[in-house]
């Protein structure tokens, strides 16, 4: 028996554009009560680089600005001046410090915090607080393990007394970046506490004060009491990821109290049917062992559908996961049904990751990017400009 037909798109009207990002901020305010919850009274820096993980940074920036988020915190100066321009009122955090003289004048313009991670980034904020006749907020990042950003201990110290004795700048922060956060072991975690701890000490005894003292990122914070415990000298955290209803990690959120901020979502282009042994898309890689039907979606690796993806992905389409055949093209992906009595149209909706459009389970990201053999954090901030972002409260 053949499926019933149907018009495309029927009944669907959640979407409003072929291709889209829907954005739930109830999602997000959820999320940062979470965050707040496991905080236990510390402040809330809410990370929202990349675009706000490729949520839209301005959307997210207000939206947890309307939650009493005080403090933000952005990886270069022109995204902190795109906060600014949207209306953020808040502090701003400069995770990646100043580059040069026109970030600099940005940070000074602006009044923007940025980090101290060498000589040359304390010169370049002397430089901005001297231009505009303010004083500077500056946090400082001390290296303890990740040895990515920030210095070691001992020329840490020897910043923090150069940013104490200069009047036109003010020491508001001293943190530090876990490096294994996510792992199920804290030993690594619990070993930079202990040289983060020496190094507050060492500052006091100098009669320097850190300023706010953080941390923790996401995985810390979901990694229970234990880390937390262990620096008391914290008054606040530092979550990403979390705030956007992703993991890093399948042991992080066993009771799934995070809510999936980001649903991306496109209408089906076109359906064909196929035989036995006719081949999909570059290259002929999959080809049907039976009766088939092919949908292709409008996203493309040029969206961000990780070419590693072909023939391993999965999307939610018809009620269901069917499986992405063929190679992920630039500007498409295809999508076998292999069920004859599942009713497919042109327009129907599919889900790449996040919520189903008919209130199924979908396909949340952290799986999708285990197929890609990545993580969450890629596909997200991956999402690309010719997907539309969508801002719903509630769905």
């Amino acid at each position: 028996m053949a499926p019933e037909p149907r018009r495309p798109g029927e009944g669907e009207s959640s979407m409003e554009r072929v291709r889209q990002a829907t954005v739930d901020l109830s999602a997000l305010r959820a999320n940062f009560a979470f965050a707040r919850e496991l905080a236990g009274g510390r402040e809330v820096i809410a990370v929202v680089k990349a675009d706000g993980y490729g949520h839209g940074a301005p959307e997210v920036a207000r939206c947890l600005e309307g939650e009493g988020c005080e403090r933000l915190a952005v990886m270069t100066a022109d995204e902190a001046c795109v906060l600014r321009e949207a209306g953020i009122r808040g502090q701003i955090l400069i995770l990646g410090g100043l580059g040069d003289g026109r970030e600099a004048h940005l940070a000074g313009e602006y009044s923007l915090a940025p980090v101290v991670h060498e000589r040359e980034g304390l010169a370049l904020a002397r430089e901005a607080a001297e231009k505009f006749g303010r004083t500077l907020a500056v946090h400082l990042e001390v290296d303890t393990g990740m040895r990515r950003m920030g210095t070691g201990p001992e020329e840490a110290l020897a910043l923090a007394e150069a940013i104490g004795a200069d009047s036109k700048l003010e020491l508001d922060g001293t943190y530090t970046h876990f490096a294994s956060a996510d792992s199920p072991d804290p030993k690594a975690c619990l070993e930079q506490i202990r040289l983060f701890r020496d190094f507050l000490g060492a500052l006091r005894g100098r009669g320097l004060t850190p300023g706010t003292v953080h941390a923790a990122n996401s995985s810390a914070l979901l990694a229970g009491p234990e880390i937390e415990e262990a620096l008391p000298e914290a008054d606040a955290v530092r979550p990403g990821l979390m705030l956007y209803g992703a993991c890093s990690a399948t042991h992080e959120d066993p009771e799934r109290r995070l809510r999936p901020a980001m649903s991306v979502r496109a209408r089906v282009a076109a359906v064909r049917e196929i035989t036995a042994g006719e081949a999909v898309g570059y290259g002929s890689t999959w080809r049907a062992d039976g009766p088939a039907r092919i949908a292709t979606l409008p996203l493309g690796y040029a969206d961000g559908v990780l070419r590693s993806l072909s023939n391993r992905g999965e999307v939610w389409l018809a009620g269901g996961r069917r499986p992405i055949v063929g190679r992920v093209s630039m500007d498409s992906v295809t999508v076998a049904v292999l069920d004859p009595m599942v009713p497919v149209a042109v327009g129907d909706p599919a889900t790449f990751f996040g919520l189903a459009p008919e209130g199924g389970p979908g396909i949340r990201v952290e799986a999708q990017a285990e197929a890609a053999g990545t993580l969450a954090y890629e596909l997200l901030v991956g999402v690309g400009d010719r997907v539309s972002r969508v801002y719903v409260d509630g769905q």
